[in-house]
């Protein structure tokens, strides 16, 4: 079912379905985070592993308490900075919510998002909605409505209809439970933001692959195309032939590329890297070539998604 109110898809998520919704990162994929078998219909749909925790939405921070056993100073600062937005703080649970939601983890990910059709959904949800990506497990991460049908479609009960993501990469996430703060994974608040509230905020390299991981996104592969991703420093490394597209700031060398992008800046890059994946793959492209960034502000989180999509 298709659908533009957001209370036609909050009926869905009440009567223990699920429901996709736009956000300002990129499109959701809703349960109620307090009927476990809905909340495991969502790895079922996805196809997502159950050691991959889930992120809770709430619709305002008078709603924290529900989910959350005590707020660190920290989260609390970074919410009151950076919330309604694209920021996640990792949270001691509440001992009411369901172990399936955060994969049996004593933490949780707690999100307001700021996006306008997000916030009334949430309202009229009138209960905390766990929701990761509106993908299937591994894929490109879905900015547009009609990607979520694309991945999604006879698997959800409802896609609540909104304009394309503004951000394009998920939120940025911090676990406040360590001392100091660390990011798990970067997003759309830029670590360099995060620091000027908090102060001292670390940035491990990588989360290590034995362990639980305490957020989505660092596990797992993700946000990867049917294609081989080989990701570049120089435009000049591109190789074209049949089937190869290219993205990134540079032009590329001269050839024949199947699908380029080129966009204006880093921001407009990650507004537009997963809506190209998903172009070469309608395109049969085999191999996309994609190009670095500069490991600061939004580059941060771009070039993870990008290293993330190439790993094999």
């Amino acid at each position: 079912m298709l659908t533009r109110s957001p209370d036609e898809a909050a009926a869905h998520i009440r009567a223990g379905r699920l429901a996709a919704f736009p956000t300002e990162t990129v499109y959701g994929l809703g349960a109620d985070a307090f009927q476990p078998d809905a909340v495991e219909a969502v790895f079922a749909a996805k196809g997502r592993p159950a050691d991959n925790p889930l992120i809770v939405h709430l619709a305002d921070a008078g709603r924290v308490d529900q989910v959350v056993a005590t707020l660190p100073a920290s989260a609390d600062r970074l919410l009151d900075a950076f919330a309604p937005g694209p920021i996640t703080c990792i949270v001691p649970r509440h001992p009411d919510l369901p172990s399936v939601v955060t994969a049996g983890l004593d933490t949780v990910g707690v999100r307001i998002p700021g996006h306008a059709t997000a916030q009334a959904f949430l309202r009229a949800c009138a209960t905390p909605v766990a929701a990761p990506s509106a993908n299937r497990s591994g894929r490109p991460s879905p900015t547009t409505w009609q990607a979520v049908q694309e991945d999604l479609d006879g698997r959800i009960a409802c896609i609540l209809q909104g304009d394309p993501t503004e951000a394009g990469v998920e939120s940025t996430v911090v676990d406040c439970t360590a001392d100091p703060p660390a990011v798990l994974r970067p997003g759309a608040v830029p670590v360099e933001a995060l620091r000027a509230v908090l102060g001292t905020v670390e940035f491990p390299e990588e989360e290590a692959s034995d362990d639980a991981p305490r957020s989505p996104g660092t596990k797992h592969r993700h946000y990867a195309p049917a294609a081989r991703v080989h990701v570049v420093q120089e435009s000049s490394e591109a190789e074209s032939g049949e089937g190869t597209a290219y993205i990134g700031l540079d032009p590329p060398p001269a050839g024949d590329f199947a699908v380029v992008r080129r966009p204006a800046d880093v921001e407009a890059y990650a507004h537009e890297v997963f809506a190209f994946f998903r172009e070469c793959d309608r395109a049969g492209c085999a191999d996309i070539y994609a190009q670095r960034v500069p490991p600061e502000g939004l580059g941060r989180a771009l070039n993870d998604r990008l290293e993330r999509a190439a790993a094999r």
